[in-house]
């Protein structure tokens, strides 16, 4: 298992499970004590749960949920992932009374006071990094809209409540009816200084930050919240071979390279886990199959470039791909492949 290096690692019971729009699960844990102080969390903050795979522990990160509920609490929306890794159906499988690890409230998405005005766009599940934020707008009156698009209304988490605490910021962009999100048309219609949150799936981001550059705008006033787990193509079985440390190792579909790298011996440097922080970074030598990029970290012109990828969430659509790792002198691969 391959682990967020400077986490501190804390244990909590599940209290209240419940859905809370189609394929969507409202999970409420205790705080545990070395948490508590610090209650509630920072809006944009996240935990790392560790998650039983195929019997093997692993990492997954998920947004923390400012909805309303008692102080000593934290609440995550999980949704059922068709291309996930195995996180989400794990998280599905949880009961009240279930054990969990996790790890304290981590800040990677930190909403920015003082801007002239913002928008905060969320694609379905992404919603639930952007609650506490248009809450914390609100109390202290700045100007700001929340865009939160869907296919279909009732697989719109905490949609109901959003539009209740928020009355005129919210704006629904439901496919099923007709108001299909028209990102293009969305930036281009944005007042100059507006800063720009957005969490949600990948062909998402990637639009908005196409239409971000064709537009002109700062890339500073554009932030992005990702967790790695929806890329443009379904996670697929592939091969990944390491020359200099004369390794060649699968990587299976609910598996990420540097899990598979790190179970080999390579061991590459990492912490954040969702493609941003680029510590994990490898340089690409050759690849069979499409890269598919699902870090915010590589700009678009090193993405296009395939010269590298991040480890952590970044994989193959199927093929082999030779990569090459930084040097760390300590590093002593495992002998063999599998």
């Amino acid at each position: 298992m391959a682990g967020r290096e400077s986490a501190e690692w804390h244990f909590t019971t599940v209290r209240e499970v419940s859905d809370v729009a189609g394929g969507v699960r409202r999970i409420v844990m205790e705080a545990p004590n070395g948490v508590r102080g610090r209650m509630p969390p920072p809006a944009g903050s996240h935990i790392d749960v560790i998650v039983d795979i195929g019997g093997r522990p692993e990492v997954r990160s998920y947004s923390l949920v400012r909805d309303g509920a008692d102080r000593d609490a934290l609440v995550l929306g999980v949704k059922s992932l068709e291309r996930s890794r195995g996180g989400s159906a794990y998280m599905h499988t949880l009961r009240p009374g279930a054990r969990l690890r996790i790890s304290e409230p981590l800040q990677s998405f930190e909403l920015t006071m003082g801007r002239p005005r913002y928008l905060l766009l969320a694609g379905g599940i992404g919603i639930t990094a952007l609650l506490g934020m248009a809450d914390d707008l609100r109390g202290v009156g700045a100007e700001y809209r929340v865009v939160f698009a869907g296919r279909a209304r009732e697989a719109m988490p905490f949609a109901t409540g959003l539009l209740a605490a928020h009355p005129g910021r919210v704006e629904l962009a439901v496919s099923e009816e007709g108001t299909r999100l028209d990102i293009r048309r969305l930036v281009a219609g944005l007042p100059a200084g507006t800063e720009v949150y957005v969490c949600g799936p990948m062909r998402m981001l990637e639009e908005i930050r196409t239409a971000w550059r064709d537009d002109g705008r700062p890339r500073g006033a554009l932030r992005f919240e990702t967790f790695g787990s929806s890329g443009l193509y379904p996670a697929r079985e592939f091969r990944v071979r390491v020359p200099r440390l004369g390794l060649s190792v699968t990587v299976p579909p609910e598996t990420s390279m540097l899990d598979a790298l790190h179970e080999a011996g390579a061991e590459l440097m990492f912490d954040c886990l969702r493609g941003e922080c680029g510590l994990c970074e490898v340089k690409v030598l050759q690849a069979d199959g499409p890269i598919d990029h699902r870090d915010v970290f590589l700009s678009e012109r090193e993405r296009a470039g395939n010269g590298s990828l991040c480890a952590c969430v970044s994989r193959v659509a199927g093929g082999d791909v030779t990569i090459d790792v930084p040097w760390r002198g300590d590093a002593v691969p495992r002998a063999g492949t599998r």
